[in-house]
Protein backbone atom coordinates (compact mmCIF):
# COMPACT_ATOMS: atom_id res chain seq x y z
CA UNK A 1 0.00 0.00 0.00
CA UNK A 2 1.50 3.42 -1.00
CA UNK A 3 2.34 5.67 1.68
CA UNK A 4 1.84 9.71 1.18
CA UNK A 5 4.68 11.41 0.21
CA UNK A 6 5.07 13.33 3.66
CA UNK A 7 5.42 10.22 5.82
CA UNK A 8 8.95 9.68 4.20
CA UNK A 9 10.31 12.80 5.36
CA UNK A 10 12.52 12.82 8.89
CA UNK A 11 10.75 15.78 9.85
CA UNK A 12 7.16 14.42 9.69
CA UNK A 13 8.42 10.84 11.24
CA UNK A 14 10.52 12.75 14.23
CA UNK A 15 7.56 14.55 14.94
CA UNK A 16 5.12 11.92 15.07
CA UNK A 17 7.46 10.56 17.77
CA UNK A 18 7.82 13.57 20.09
CA UNK A 19 3.99 14.13 19.81
CA UNK A 20 3.40 10.46 20.39
CA UNK A 21 5.70 11.19 23.44
CA UNK A 22 4.33 14.17 24.61
CA UNK A 23 1.21 12.35 24.64
CA UNK A 24 2.84 9.77 27.22
CA UNK A 25 4.47 12.47 28.75
CA UNK A 26 1.34 14.71 29.96
CA UNK A 27 -0.59 11.32 31.21
CA UNK A 28 2.52 10.46 33.26
CA UNK A 29 3.69 13.57 34.60
CA UNK A 30 1.23 16.07 33.86
CA UNK A 31 -1.79 14.21 34.97
CA UNK A 32 -4.09 16.22 37.30
CA UNK A 33 -6.85 19.59 37.00
CA UNK A 34 -4.18 21.72 37.78
CA UNK A 35 -1.80 20.89 34.76
CA UNK A 36 -5.13 20.30 32.28
CA UNK A 37 -4.36 23.90 30.26
CA UNK A 38 -0.54 23.14 30.28
CA UNK A 39 -0.97 19.52 29.31
CA UNK A 40 -3.74 20.79 26.13
CA UNK A 41 -0.77 23.30 24.96
CA UNK A 42 1.85 20.45 24.83
CA UNK A 43 -0.26 18.07 22.99
CA UNK A 44 -1.48 20.64 20.67
CA UNK A 45 1.51 22.32 20.06
CA UNK A 46 3.00 18.91 19.46
CA UNK A 47 0.05 17.84 17.02
CA UNK A 48 0.75 21.31 15.24
CA UNK A 49 3.79 20.47 14.50
CA UNK A 50 3.29 17.26 12.84
CA UNK A 51 0.02 18.13 11.05
CA UNK A 52 1.59 21.04 9.70
CA UNK A 53 4.06 19.13 8.00
CA UNK A 54 1.68 16.95 6.36
CA UNK A 55 -0.43 20.10 5.32
CA UNK A 56 2.24 21.95 4.02
CA UNK A 57 3.43 19.06 1.69
CA UNK A 58 0.10 18.40 0.58
CA UNK A 59 -0.27 22.17 -0.66
CA UNK A 60 0.07 23.26 -4.84
CA UNK A 61 1.68 26.38 -3.42
CA UNK A 62 5.50 26.35 -2.81
CA UNK A 63 4.71 29.37 -0.85
CA UNK A 64 1.93 27.81 1.41
CA UNK A 65 4.34 24.69 1.79
CA UNK A 66 7.13 26.97 2.66
CA UNK A 67 4.29 29.02 5.48
CA UNK A 68 3.54 26.08 7.04
CA UNK A 69 6.43 24.20 7.41
CA UNK A 70 7.23 27.49 9.28
CA UNK A 71 4.26 27.07 11.39
CA UNK A 72 5.20 23.46 12.17
CA UNK A 73 8.84 24.71 13.11
CA UNK A 74 7.33 27.17 15.34
CA UNK A 75 5.08 24.95 16.90
CA UNK A 76 8.11 22.24 17.65
CA UNK A 77 10.13 26.04 19.52
CA UNK A 78 6.85 26.61 21.16
CA UNK A 79 6.98 22.72 22.52
CA UNK A 80 10.04 22.79 23.59
CA UNK A 81 10.00 25.82 25.79
CA UNK A 82 7.16 23.95 27.53
CA UNK A 83 9.41 21.46 28.37
CA UNK A 84 12.04 23.70 29.77
CA UNK A 85 9.53 25.29 31.63
CA UNK A 86 8.75 22.14 32.68
CA UNK A 87 12.23 21.49 34.19
CA UNK A 88 13.20 24.76 35.25
CA UNK A 89 9.75 25.17 37.50
CA UNK A 90 10.90 21.68 39.58
CA UNK A 91 14.34 22.38 39.56
CA UNK A 92 15.82 19.90 37.50
CA UNK A 93 18.40 20.00 35.03
CA UNK A 94 18.60 20.93 30.89
CA UNK A 95 21.25 18.58 29.87
CA UNK A 96 23.81 19.29 28.04
CA UNK A 97 25.15 17.83 24.91
CA UNK A 98 28.10 16.20 26.29
CA UNK A 99 25.89 14.33 28.80
CA UNK A 100 26.17 10.57 28.51
CA UNK A 101 22.17 10.04 28.11
CA UNK A 102 22.02 13.17 25.57
CA UNK A 103 24.84 10.73 23.24
CA UNK A 104 22.44 8.11 23.45
CA UNK A 105 19.34 10.21 22.76
CA UNK A 106 21.08 11.62 19.85
CA UNK A 107 22.12 8.43 18.56
CA UNK A 108 18.22 7.15 18.07
CA UNK A 109 17.13 7.37 14.23
CA UNK A 110 14.22 7.23 13.63
CA UNK A 111 12.57 4.88 10.84
CA UNK A 112 8.99 3.96 9.21
CA UNK A 113 8.70 0.48 8.73
CA UNK A 114 5.33 0.68 7.04
CA UNK A 115 5.16 -3.01 6.79
CA UNK A 116 5.50 -3.83 10.25
CA UNK A 117 4.21 -0.73 11.95
CA UNK A 118 2.01 1.00 9.44
CA UNK A 119 0.74 3.29 11.80
CA UNK A 120 3.62 4.99 13.23
CA UNK A 121 7.35 4.62 13.30
CA UNK A 122 9.90 3.37 15.36
CA UNK A 123 9.09 5.33 18.62
CA UNK A 124 11.62 5.24 22.16
CA UNK A 125 9.47 4.04 25.80
CA UNK A 126 9.03 6.88 27.47
CA UNK A 127 11.87 6.63 30.98
CA UNK A 128 9.89 6.50 34.47
CA UNK A 129 12.43 9.34 35.34
CA UNK A 130 10.71 13.00 34.12
CA UNK A 131 14.14 14.54 34.06
CA UNK A 132 15.01 11.91 31.78
CA UNK A 133 12.04 11.84 29.97
CA UNK A 134 11.90 15.45 29.40
CA UNK A 135 15.21 15.73 27.83
CA UNK A 136 14.80 12.97 25.65
CA UNK A 137 11.92 14.41 24.57
CA UNK A 138 13.94 17.59 24.22
CA UNK A 139 16.84 16.15 22.35
CA UNK A 140 14.26 14.71 19.82
CA UNK A 141 12.68 18.26 19.30
CA UNK A 142 15.90 19.60 18.40
CA UNK A 143 16.77 17.41 16.26
CA UNK A 144 12.91 17.48 14.36
CA UNK A 145 13.67 21.70 14.78
CA UNK A 146 16.79 21.45 13.12
CA UNK A 147 15.70 19.18 10.47
CA UNK A 148 12.60 21.50 9.59
CA UNK A 149 15.24 24.75 9.06
CA UNK A 150 17.31 22.88 6.89
CA UNK A 151 13.94 21.83 4.85
CA UNK A 152 12.71 25.40 4.77
CA UNK A 153 15.44 26.93 3.29
CA UNK A 154 15.87 24.34 1.08
CA UNK A 155 12.05 25.32 -0.35
CA UNK A 156 12.93 28.56 0.15
CA UNK A 157 15.80 28.19 -2.64
CA UNK A 158 13.61 25.99 -4.62
CA UNK A 159 11.04 29.32 -4.94
CA UNK A 160 13.90 31.21 -5.43
CA UNK A 161 14.83 28.89 -8.25
CA UNK A 162 11.90 27.48 -9.85
CA UNK A 163 9.28 30.11 -8.58
CA UNK A 164 6.12 29.60 -7.31
CA UNK A 165 2.54 28.18 -7.98
CA UNK A 166 0.71 31.19 -9.50
CA UNK A 167 3.72 32.88 -10.64
CA UNK A 168 4.09 29.21 -13.05
CA UNK A 169 0.63 29.19 -13.77
CA UNK A 170 0.75 33.09 -14.98
CA UNK A 171 4.04 31.74 -17.39
CA UNK A 172 1.88 29.27 -18.64
CA UNK A 173 -1.00 31.24 -19.35
CA UNK A 174 1.09 33.62 -21.08
CA UNK A 175 2.52 30.97 -23.25
CA UNK A 176 -1.08 29.68 -24.34
CA UNK A 177 -1.86 33.12 -25.39
CA UNK A 178 1.28 33.78 -27.43
CA UNK A 179 0.50 30.61 -28.60
CA UNK A 180 -2.89 31.29 -29.59
CA UNK A 181 -2.11 34.15 -31.98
Amino acid sequence: MAQAGYKYLKTYQLSVVVYDLTVDFCEKFLSGFENRRTREQMIQAARSGKQNIAEGYQERSLKGYIKLTGVAYASLEELLEDYRDFLRQRKLGIWGKDNSKIRVFREFRVFWDFEKFPSSPNTPIIPKDSEEAANLILTLGHQASFLLNKQIKSLEEKFINQGGYTENLFKKRLEVKIGSK
